[in-house]
């Protein structure tokens, strides 16, 4: 049985911002050009409406300054604003330390079930992360290939 936890609320930005210099949109715009350029060669238009739509997702989404979301833990769950995520939809959980920023990273019992990672303040944490174990176990959390690829390219 789940011990009995004040609820823990904070507000966090729904993701970390990462500097862009002018190298970085070079290089995405000589990226874009060059498999544009081979897709037109080998003649393959979805592949090239896929890069040029990718292209600009990455763009928008770069230029887009995170949001501050409200989170709630409680014994029953996550609230991330006004969405639930109850505990009976995921198996265990874990903290990840990226630079200065620190996450808890909700893991899924369904093979393909998202996972869902919150950012908090680190004053914050040792409350986090009693009121997430008194509901789930604790794993260690590595960075998998994707997220690896993505922290390199700083999207």
């Amino acid at each position: 049985m789940a011990k009995k936890l004040d609820p823990v609320s904070w507000e966090a930005e729904e993701y970390i911002v990462k500097n862009h210099n002018a190298g970085w949109y070079v290089g995405l715009c000589v990226i874009t050009v060059g498999l544009s350029v081979l897709a037109i060669f080998l003649q393959g238009w979805t592949f090239l409406a896929l890069v040029i739509l990718s292209a600009i997702t990455i763009l928008v989404y770069s230029l887009r300054p995170p949001r501050k979301i409200h989170y709630t833990l409680d014994s029953t769950g996550l609230t991330e604003e006004k969405t639930p995520h109850p505990y009976s939809d995921f198996r265990a959980f874990g903290i990840l330390k990226e630079g200065d920023h620190y996450s808890a990273i909700l893991i899924p019992k369904k093979r393909l079930g998202l996972s869902v990672k919150v950012y908090f303040p680190e004053g914050s944490g040792e409350a986090i992360v009693d009121q997430l174990g008194a509901h789930l176990p604790m794993e260690e959390i590595k960075l998998d290939f994707l997220d690896k690829i993505v922290n390199f390219l700083r999207i």
